[in-house]
Formats: structure tokens, sequence, C-alpha cells
């Protein structure tokens, strides 16, 4: 009988654990395309929207996009607590680390001073947090 109470006990006190435990995670958003028009100043797209109630802290962020040949201008990905330069159209970074993983992310894009307005398609982001 000692055997089964102590085996309960344990049970017991790694069910009471497990709520409190944080499980490592991933999500992915995509937004509709985006025009980017002004020189200097940024257009947006649509909020990233992670699924409700995730929790935890960012620990990457993969990105992708796809501009016309040429046209690639400047790209940012930014969270309510910060941005990140986007060097490439597609890539990772650890550079939103630490943040809060369940909060929306948004590209902001502008064209280069002399370029036309650019078209940005298929923006998507994969977050992975713990």
């Amino acid at each position: 009988m000692r055997g089964r109470n102590a085996a309960g006990l344990l049970l017991g006190a790694l069910i009471g654990l497990a709520p409190t435990a944080q499980a490592a995670g991933s999500w992915v958003a995509q937004a509709p395309s985006v025009r980017a028009a002004t020189v200097g100043r940024e257009t947006a797209s649509e909020a990233l929207t992670p699924p409700a109630g995730t929790a935890g802290r960012i620990r990457e962020v993969r990105w992708r996009f796809r501009t016309p040949p040429g046209q690639g201008g400047h790209a940012r990905l930014c969270h309510p607590a910060g941005c990140m330069t986007l060097p490439t159209e597609r890539g990772r970074s650890t550079a939103l680390a630490g943040l809060p993983a369940g909060e929306p992310l948004r590209f902001r894009f502008s064209p280069t001073p002399g370029q036309a307005p650019v078209s940005v398609e298929g923006l998507q982001v994969i977050v992975n947090f713990q």
C-alpha cells in the first residue's frame, strides 16, 4: 500500500506542476501583399497574429517575402516592443528574442530614394518561442 501512496503523491505532484511548465512552440502567420509607395514613409502589413493563448518568449523569428527583382527597398519586422531590420527577403534572427510571443508582428516596407513604388508579396513569419 505504501508504494501506491508514494506513486500517487508523485503523480499528483507532477500533475500539479504541469500548468506552470512552459513548453516550447511555434506559430506561423501570413499577411496579404502590400504596396510601398512613398520614400521615407513605411507601409505596414496587416497584423501577423499568434493563436489565442500563446504564451512564452520569442526565441527566434523566421521571415520571408517577395519583391520584384531589383526592387527590394527597406524592410523591417516589428513587435509592439521594437523592430528589427530585414536585410534579405528570407532569413532568421534572434533580434526579437525575449519579447512576448503572444503579441502580433507587422512587416514595414518603404522604397529607397529614386525607386518606383514596390509591391511586396508572400509575407510570412514563423515565431519560435519557449
